[in-house]
């Protein structure tokens, strides 16, 4: 069965540290770009990572950018998102996606999506 499984997410208080493991089964995510979503209640999904399947590439938004860490560990078949210095607006559902070529700015563009994961940072 191919999917894609988030896990890592729970409550943390603000400027504490949480990190999100996005394991994949039934298909190898050595070449896939694998990018970090989050969607906090009554908000659009909006994208906050990527990490790329050929170079290892990183991307990351604006609002994450110096706190938010993605990286891979293709023996584990597993990409991470560390999260520091978390603030309350990062409450969130945390999902990760696959893409076979490239870190797209299209959600249609990923084959494969996890369930998601629930961060939540308390004040």
């Amino acid at each position: 069965q191919v999917q894609l499984m988030e896990s890592g997410g729970g409550l943390v208080q603000s400027g504490g540290s949480l990190r999100l493991s996005c394991a994949a089964s039934g298909f190898t995510l050595d070449h896939y770009a694998v990018k970090w979503f989050r969607q906090a209640p009554g908000k659009e999904r909006e994208g906050v990572s990527c990490i790329s399947g050929t170079d290892g590439t990183t991307l990351y938004s604006d609002f994450v950018k110096g706190r938010f860490i993605v990286s891979r560990d293709n023996a584990k078949n597993t990409v991470y998102l560390q999260m520091n210095s978390l603030e309350p607006e990062d409450t969130a559902v945390y999902y990760c996606a696959a893409d076979p070529l490239f870190c797209s700015d299209y959600e249609s563009m990923y084959d494969y999506w996890g369930q998601g994961t629930q961060v939540t940072v308390s004040s």
